[in-house]
């Protein structure tokens, strides 16, 4: 086996331990794989075993490599996990199945114009700014109700579920909470949090889908 599968197989194993500890199936959660920054030689080996969910942050980055890898692999979904600057919008929307960066209401009119257009169906989550980190993407917390609102109701939007990416220096326990109460106090079944240092914890808190890169592929250049 390569390191890649190796590695893989190991994510997978913790996955389902962690489910089984929060008295979770492991098929409750969806691993996202991270294959930002690699190639498609790189990518291969974890499409090769059947694994079909991945997550880009570019969208010009992902354009380069992931139409012929979803050709030659039927079922791949794609998420974009990075944040989408609106005149990116409509070849996110051409490329992407799932969009979990959603944060502000000119994006939101952007997309609901280029799903019309496009005619797709398209999956949407919002990605809230649990630590009110202002370098960072995301709606603030105290917003996150009424933004779903507006874009479910005001622009007719698919949204699905939460994302949040804590503060890489603190316990993301508290953000996961606040996460997960927020998208339970408004239905949304779908929850995206933790990546390769903290999924474990992710999933004991809820966690429906987690983005793990670097456990699986190594580490970027």
């Amino acid at each position: 086996m390569n390191t890649i599968t190796q590695r893989y197989n190991d994510v997978m194993a913790r996955i389902g331990n962690a489910a089984a500890k929060s008295g979770r199936s492991a098929t409750d959660i969806t691993l996202v794989a991270v294959s930002k920054t690699f190639a498609a030689d790189d990518i291969e080996p974890v499409l090769e075993l059947g694994h079909r969910v991945f997550g880009e942050n570019r969208v010009q980055e992902s354009m380069s490599k992931w139409p012929a890898l979803k050709q030659a692999y039927a079922g791949t979904g794609l998420h974009l996990i990075g944040p989408l600057q609106t005149n990116k919008t409509r070849e996110a929307v051409e490329l992407f199945d799932v969009i979990e960066t959603l944060d502000r209401e000119k994006l939101a009119r952007t997309l609901a114009k280029e799903i019309q257009s496009a005619g797709k169906s398209l999956e949407l989550f919002i990605q809230v700014n649990t630590g009110n980190e202002p370098q960072k993407a995301g709606i603030q917390a105290n917003e996150a109700d009424e933004f779903l609102n507006l874009c479910t109701g005001t622009y007719d939007l698919t949204v699905t579920g939460m994302m949040c990416i804590p503060p890489f220096d603190e316990d993301p326990t508290p953000h996961f909470t606040l996460l997960a109460d927020i998208a339970k106090r408004n239905g949304l079944a779908k929850l995206s949090m933790g990546m390769s240092g903290d999924f474990e914890t992710a999933i004991e808190l809820g966690a429906t889908h987690v983005r793990v890169g670097s456990a699986i592929f190594g580490n970027r250049g």
